[in-house]
């Protein structure tokens, strides 16, 4: 089989499509959690710890002023970018909680569905099965 071919028979396949429309998604929902962590919950974060922009935390360890903008204190040397860290952590946790619970919804949807009804008995079998329970009676 020709590596086309090959690859085609691969690509045609109901796991490979569902997978990337998986990714899709997956990265699409990835840029609205991003957006509202970084939009709506670290300002609210970073306003009751005292500051406007809770992203751009950090502690200098070359002697960097405190004053300065995140950008520019990475201009002038290492910095210990903590806000950015806790932000993305924080991106995390939401994440995996909205992913914790889609899964326990479906997994819930699973067990509420009606189990499949039992195959109807042939009316020759029942009939039969009849015969047998009269003969066995005489």
């Amino acid at each position: 089989m020709s590596m086309v071919r090959e690859f085609k028979s691969f690509i045609s396949r109901g796991n490979v499509m569902d997978l990337a429309v998986g990714v899709i998604i997956g990265a699409a929902f990835g840029k609205i959690v991003a957006s509202l962590v970084e939009d709506i919950i670290m300002p609210i974060v970073g306003t009751m710890v005292g500051g406007l922009d809770f992203s751009s935390y950090y502690l200098p360890l070359n002697g960097q002023s405190t004053g300065l903008s995140l950008t520019e204190a990475k201009k002038l040397g290492a910095v210990l970018a903590y806000g950015n860290f806790i932000t993305i952590a924080l991106n995390f946790i939401i994440l995996a909680l909205i992913i914790f619970q889609m899964i326990r919804l479906f997994n819930k949807m699973k067990q509420t569905e009606m189990p499949p009804t039992p195959a109807v008995t042939p009316e020759e079998v029942i009939l039969l099965r009849e015969i047998r329970d009269a003969l066995q009676t005489r």
